[in-house]
Parts: structure tokens; C-alpha cells; sequence
């Protein structure tokens, strides 16, 4: 629940930090007080749009400080995404803090337990932590999108599942719409690929096929001038009459006779031998070219086409010869992903899948509303009777659509009866102003009964939204409220004695000018204190009369309290749900 709100130059706000307890705490002040300011600074620190409107006229900045007690069930929900969003996790008995400042010139920051945060962030982590109806909030129950996630909520449904299945449906019918619309195009592309292919297919070029091309080619076009040079080096090692060789043979005989006397001789002697050698290894060498060494124009001509279909190719594509067997791969695959996309047997059996797995869902949404619908239009209309509206009827209408959409088979709408025997209809049409607010405030207080286990909001804030009602209407509304702060945290910004007289902790907003400027102040009240203001509130100057009538509407609120709670203690508690927690009236 919260705890604390602190705030810093906030509108007309100095300095304020006001201590929140469980159960029902209720704000009031004169007209014109600024009663919404804590409201308005809390929907700040979660997350709301600020603008440096909000930064009180003189000051620098704005700074508002929220802080909150998880229960030990909200921190373990809390724990996965505090770690995926990078903040550490809760330990346990720690508070929350979320801060927000806002300066003069509209630029914002904002933390989560000392570290910063965005404010998507914020309004992420604030969806955990309080509900907060408005004073319009019957606005949105003529909204389709607004009633459709009330009930969806009630019922538990699971809508990013509803959602990404949509998402998905909707994309695999794009793909197989596209196909069908593109078809004569991709037909045309596919054509062009495979004549290209085809005039590819007809050289069948292989990787690293051009090197050995040309290193052939070369070979055979210098045959000619391969031979002679052979032809005339044999000659000068061997076979010529004066050859390298005989020479050499003849150094060698004119030394041997010698070169046992002079030593130096010996060392001449054994590099003519080497020399000998090699000559003759030459000479087997130059006789092997000579003899597979072969003049052969027919496979130079063959080489000669080939090489000219490579160059040929090569220019037409505007590519390097090389890169031919890489450009033919890569149109072989572009075709296949041609092929794949026009096969519209296989995107007609996607399709047709997405379509029965968003179907698959979107049946089990409508099982989900289908079993919540009768229950919250019983709990709707039980608590309409205690609101001055007897006799009048709610319904949850289901309506089946033509056409599949995002959220489901069926429309949502809400009907009201405002009478006994009279036939519901749209909730827009037939109902006034007050009726309205108190069909908000019906809807709103059972609602948030019934989501209080699944939802695990511990703050629920009800800002004005017993506007237009009063009388015997307005001490159900408080007692209802009080009800409500026997589970959870409830604050409620109101007008009416009725339901302040009703609250565990009372606050009052007081306005007052200091050196010039307005200022705002919150505080509780207590005992006499608090009994003057609820004289207040009922009108009038404050009479004897007034404090008698109001000391008796809290002795009846703290009666109605206890009678409550010893109702509810008969009850046997669900299984593994903690007993209420009972407060006493301030």
C-alpha cells in the first residue's frame, strides 16, 4: 500500500509529506482547495505526462516521492520485472520508492528505488500498485474499448496471448493478399530468372574454371615458340657439334691427369663433374618437352569459344568473368525464394493455420467472458439496489460479430434497466447524469472486490466519484468504501459527509495566502477536529446542532464498522486467504 507521499513545489504546494495508514482514508477541503493535488502528484510519480505547468510558480523544479509497503505476495510478482527492467529486486520488509522530478522547463526524471527509470516505466510498475478511478469515470463505460477491458480483467483473460495470435493472423493473411495481388509481377520476375539461368546453364561456368582456362590457353598458343626454344637449347647442351656437354667432357679429361699433383685442380675438376651432371639433367628435361610438347589448334580453337562465351556472358551482365559461377548461384536462389513466394498452396495452408490457432484463443477468451459476464452483472446489479437505484437491472451483453477482430468473436456492451420491468438497453441512452455516476461507483467498488486476489493492486482511489449523489445513497457509498478498506488501501477524494464520516483516516486540504502566494496544506484530523469538519460538509455555518449531527453519523459509521467486521468473522475464511484486517475509526 502507499505509505508516504512526499511533494516539493508542486503547483501550489511548498513542502508536504503526509503519511497514508490502511484501510479507508478519506481527503476533503472547501471548493477550490486543490483536494486532486495529492491524486495528481501520485498519477506524476506513476508515470503520468508532466509539463512544467506542474512546478509551482517561483520554484525550479517539481519533486514528488512516492512510497509504497509491497505485501510479500505483490514483491514475488514484482521480482521478475524488476529484474528484466535491470532495478534490484525487493528485499523483503523494503519499501518502493518511485520519484519524479519535473523541472521548470518541462524536462523529467525519474527513479525507482534510486535508480533511474523512464517514465514508461512508471506507469508499468504503477498498474501493480494503485487503481485510480476518476471523477468521469462513467465516461468510459459508453467506450467500447474501455468496457471490453473491465470485463476481460473481471475475467481473468490472458489479452497479449489474444494479441500476438491476432497479430500473427493478420500477417499471414498480408503475405498470402500480397502474393495473390503480385502474382503477375512475380510471374514476370520469375521468367526473367530463369532465362538468365538459362543463358548461364548453357556455359555451366564452375568455380575457380576461369584460372585454368586461361593457364591452358596460354600453353597452347605459345606451343610454337615452346618447341624452337627447346629445340635450340638441347642443341647448345647436347646435341650440337661444339654442345655444352662434349666441352665439358673434354675440361674434364684434360684435368684428371693433373689434378692429383695440384690440389687446387682437384677442386676445378669436381665442379666440371657437377656441371656435367646437370647438363645432362637438362638435356633429359629438353628432351621431354620436345616429346609431349604438342601443337594442337582443334583444343585451342575449343578454348578460344569457351573463353569468348565467358567474356561474352561477363559483359552482358556487366560482372568480371570470374564472378559468373557466383551471379548464376545466386539467381538459382533468388528463384527459389520466387518460387516459394508464389506458392500460394502453401501460403493458403499458413494462412488457414494462423486463423485456427487465433481462433483456438479467441474461443477461449469468449468461454472466459461468457462465465464472468452473469456473475459481474449479478454483483453490478446487487449493488446498484443500495444505490437509490431499486428495481434497476445490469447486464453484460455479448454480441457476436461478423467479422473476426484483434479482440475477439464478440462485442462487449454494458445495459441497464433504471427500473423494475423495464427492458435494458445501452447504458448511454438511458441513463442520466447521476444514475451514471452511480452506475461508475457500482461497477467500480464490485470490480475491484472481485479482482482483489488476482490483480494484487493494494491502493484503490476513488477521486470524486460520488459526484450527484447524496442522501441515503451517499451513507451506502461510504459504508461501501468502508467495506473495501477492510482488505485493501482505499482513498477517496469526496464531498459528502457521509462517506467522511465513514473513513479509518480523515484528511482535510486547507488553502491559505502567505506574503502573496497561495499556498496548499494537507492534514489529519482528528477527534473534535475532525468532528468540525464533517459539520462543515453538511452545510451551513457550524452549529451546535451540525457537531451533534455529525458526532452521531461517526458513532454510526464506527457501529456499522463493527458490525461488519463481526459479519464477516461468522464467514469461514477461504482457504489460504488471510483474515481481514479490522481498523478502528479514527
Amino acid at each position: 500500500m502507499l505509505r508516504r507521499l512526499t511533494l516539493r513545489d508542486f503547483v501550489i504546494v511548498t513542502s508536504l509529506e503526509v503519511d497514508l495508514s490502511g484501510g479507508f482514508t478519506a481527503l476533503t477541503g472547501e471548493t477550490g482547495a486543490g483536494k486532486s493535488i495529492l491524486i495528481d502528484a501520485l498519477q506524476l510519480a506513476l508515470g503520468s505526462r508532466g509539463d512544467a505547468g506542474v512546478v509551482r510558480e517561483g520554484a525550479a523544479r517539481a519533486d514528488i516521492t512516492a512510497e509504497f509497503e509491497p505485501s510479500a505476495q505483490l514483491a514475488a510478482l514484482l521480482a521478475p520485472w524488476l529484474e528484466e527492467a535491470g532495478f534490484d529486486n525487493l528485499e523483503p520488509g523494503a519499501p518502493l520508492l518511485l520519484r519524479r522530478v519535473v523541472d521548470a522547463q518541462g524536462k523529467s526524471r525519474a527513479w525507482i528505488n534510486g535508480s533511474p527509470a523512464t517514465a514508461t516505466q512508471l506507469r508499468e510498475l504503477g498498474e501493480h500498485l494503485v487503481d485510480i478511478h476518476g471523477q468521469h469515470a462513467w465516461q468510459s463505460l459508453t467506450r467500447a474499448d474501455a468496457v471490453r477491458a473491465l470485463v476481460d480483467a473481471q475475467a481473468g483473460v490472458d489479452t497479449p496471448a489474444l494479441q500476438a495470435a491476432w497479430v500473427a493472423r493478420r500477417d499471414a493473411a498480408r503475405r498470402l493478399d500480397e502474393a495473390r495481388g503480385q502474382q503477375a509481377d512475380l510471374e514476370r520476375e520469375r521468367e526473367r530468372l530463369q532465362w538468365q539461368i538459362g543463358e548461364l546453364d548453357k556455359l555451366n561456368p564452375q568455380a575457380d574454371e576461369w584460372d585454368t582456362l586461361n593457364t591452358e590457353h596460354s600453353r597452347l598458343s605459345h606451343g610454337q615458340a615452346i618447341l624452337d626454344a627447346a629445340r635450340g637449347a638441347l642443341d647448345a647442351v647436347s646435341e650440337a657439334d661444339d654442345n655444352a656437354e662434349s666441352l665439358t667432357a673434354r675440361a674434364i679429361d684434360a684435368l684428371e691427369d693433373v689434378a692429383s699433383v695440384e690440389p687446387h685442380l682437384g677442386n676445378a675438376l669436381e665442379v666440371l663433374r657437377e656441371a656435367q651432371a646437370q647438363l645432362q639433367d637438362a638435356a633429359r628435361s629438353l628432351n621431354s618437352a620436345l616429346h609431349h610438347t604438342e601443337l594442337d589448334p582443334d583444343r585451342l580453337a575449343e578454348l578460344d569459344g569457351r573463353m569468348s562465351m565467358w567474356m561474352s556472358l561477363a559483359r552482358r551482365y556487366r560482372r568480371a568473368a570470374p564472378e559468373l559461377p557466383e551471379l548464376l548461384q545466386s539467381w538459382r536462389d533468388e528463384l527459389a525464394k520466387l518460387d516459394a513466394a508464389t506458392d500460394l498452396d502453401k501460403l493458403e495452408r499458413e494462412a488457414q493455420a494462423a486463423h485456427q490457432a487465433w481462433l483456438a484463443v479467441a474461443q477461449s477468451v469468449t468461454r472466459q467472458r461468457s462465465a464472468a459476464a452473469p456473475a459481474l452483472s449479478q454483483a453490478v446489479t446487487e449493488a446498484m439496489q443500495e444505490l437509490g437505484m431499486k428495481g434497476g437491472r445490469f447486464e453484460v451483453a455479448l454480441t457476436a460479430q461478423n467479422e473476426p477482430q484483434a479482440f475477439g468473436l464478440e462485442n462487449i456492451e454494458f445495459l441497464v434497466a433504471g427500473h423494475a420491468g423495464s427492458t435494458p438497453r445501452p447504458l448511454g441512452k438511458v441513463a442520466s447524469g447521476g444514475e451514471l455516476s452511480r452506475l461508475a461507483l457500482a461497477i467500480a467498488v464490485t470490480t475491484s472486490q472481485r479482482s482483489d486476489e488476482r490483480s494484487q493492486v493494494g491502493t484503490l482511489i476513488f477521486d470524486e466519484i460520488d459526484s450527484g449523489v447524496g442522501g441515503a445513497v451517499a451513507d451506502t457509498v461510504g459504508r461501501l468504501m468502508q467495506r473495501l478498506g477492510r482488505d485493501r488501501q482505499v482513498m477517496a477524494v469526496t464531498h459528502l459527509a457521509q462517506v467522511a464520516a465513514c473513513a479509518h483516516q480523515h484528511l482535510v486540504v486547507a488553502k491559505a495566502v502567505h506574503e502573496g502566494q497561495t499556498t496548499s496544506d494537507i492534514g489529519e484530523v482528528r477527534d473534535d477536529v475532525r468532528t468540525t469538519e464533517i459539520a462543515r460538509m453538511l452545510g451551513g455555518q457550524i452549529t451546535e446542532t451540525s457537531r451533534a449531527h455529525a458526532q452521531a453519523m461517526l458513532a454510526t459509521a464506527r457501529a456499522q464498522e463493527a458490525q461488519d467486521a463481526q459479519d464477516a468473522d461468522t464467514v469461514t475464511p477461504t482457504a489460504g486467504k488471510a483474515p481481514r484486517r479490522r481498523k478502528e475509526a479514527a
